[in-house]
């Protein structure tokens, strides 16, 4: 049995008519002799009347006094909609469809609910299922604790489920739709000659995903590259394969792929920098800082650390709960607001001499300030005010000649 897992993201499956093309894909994966285990996102965004955060507003999101057990009882349900809805045009169309929950899928995760994590797949139902029909469609974002309680496993949870998936039922390809072309070299709403990206290694879309770039979840590649499960991200309007993300052999760049030393550029904004000098006890500064910011469930990144101080950041939405609690260990922090991380990513800079000078030069010349700046093997990170963001981006894309 050949098997294809293909994901349908909100927009999608957001109205009949975005339906009907995601169908065409179906179509043309059962044209090829495949069996299709079909994953649905909850239908469309915000304020359309299925969507999650739509499902989250009617119990007033973050405010909401319900346990995260019963939040997910609630939210569950946009996919469950979804996936019967997708299944009956499926059937409208002659094709043999059946639809389910994650948990009749056979997904089993943790009981930390709203969060949860996968511990198991028992895909026997789904074998079954497809002896019978051409089309399985699962809800995504969604399972059950061995106790049969519903669980969600967090954002992007469908692309989790559709690698999860793939990777139990041995499938030939996961393809991501979606309403882009495929993974694109920088955010093309920022950076007019940004292009899509034919073949990506696992690792350089994993660290595109994990440092701002929104097209899949980092937690959906990282089970696929365990699996080797090749995944393409693809437009659900058009015949093209999209992105292939695999398992390339990074350094050099396999015949088919252009060497190149940067792959893409990611990007977050709405940061805050924190700074923070202490000459008498720096030791014991770092250790209470980070312990206090961690208690009060504040997520800390970029963390630069001297022998007189250090130099953090954190998400904009929490300046102020982190300030109160520095406030109460005496500490007094400089404070730069509207910030914006850059991460530029790609294999080919392990081990090459020039590329942070290149970035430097780059930045200098457009007259952007680089506020922090770290690296690894594989990606280069500065922290830049948000207002240079889009010069910035432009000029570090033209530099890496990535149009």
């Amino acid at each position: 049995m050949r098997v294809l897992v293909q994901k349908f993201g909100g927009t999608s499956v957001r109205d009949k008519e975005s339906r009907e093309a995601a169908i065409k894909q179906v179509q043309k994966a059962l044209e090829q002799n495949y069996k299709v285990v079909v994953v649905v996102s909850a239908m469309g965004r915000y304020p359309d009347p299925y969507a999650t955060d739509t499902l989250f507003a009617l119990v007033e999101g973050r405010l909401s006094q319900l346990s995260n057990k019963e939040k997910d009882l609630l939210l569950s349900v946009g996919e469950t909609i979804s996936a019967t809805v997708f299944s009956h045009d499926l059937l409208s169309h002659s094709i043999q469809s059946v639809a389910i929950t994650g948990g009749e899928a056979g997904i089993i995760t943790t009981s930390n609910f709203s969060n949860a994590q996968i511990k198991s797949i028992d895909t026997k139902k789904i074998h079954e299922l497809l002896t019978y029909h051409q089309v399985v469609v699962v809800a995504g974002f969604q399972g059950k604790t061995e106790n049969n309680e519903i669980t969600t496993i967090g954002r992007g949870g469908s692309d989790t489920s559709a690698t999860a998936l793939a990777a139990s039922l041995q499938a030939e390809y996961v393809d991501i739709f979606t309403d882009v072309e495929g993974i694109m070299t920088a955010d093309p709403r920022m950076v007019l000659n940004a292009k899509k990206i034919d073949t990506i290694s696992y690792t350089e879309i994993c660290n595109l995903a994990y440092q701002g770039a929104k097209v899949i979840h980092p937690r959906a590649i990282e089970i696929a590259m365990q699996a080797n499960i090749p995944i393409r991200v693809r437009s659900t309007r058009r015949d093209d394969e999209g992105t292939l993300i695999t398992n390339l052999p990074e350094t050099p760049h396999t015949a088919d792929v252009q060497d190149r030393l940067a792959t893409g550029i990611a990007y977050v904004n709405k940061i805050t920098q924190i700074k923070i000098e202490e000459i008498k006890e720096p030791a014991e500064l770092h250790v209470n800082v980070f312990k206090a910011m961690a208690e009060a469930g504040i997520s800390v990144d970029f963390i630069n650390i001297s022998p007189n101080g250090l130099i953090y950041t954190i998400f904009e939405r929490d300046e102020k709960l982190a300030l109160q609690v520095l406030d109460e260990l005496d500490v007094r922090p400089v404070v730069t607001r509207d910030c914006a991380k850059v991460s530029i990513v790609g294999a080919g800079m392990s081990g090459v001499p020039g590329v942070t000078s290149a970035i430097v030069q780059t930045l200098r010349e457009q007259r952007v300030q680089i506020l922090q700046s770290a690296d690894s093997h594989r990606t280069i990170w500065v922290l830049i005010q948000n207002e240079f963001l889009e010069k910035a981006l432009n000029a570090l894309h033209e530099t890496f000649r990535l149009e």
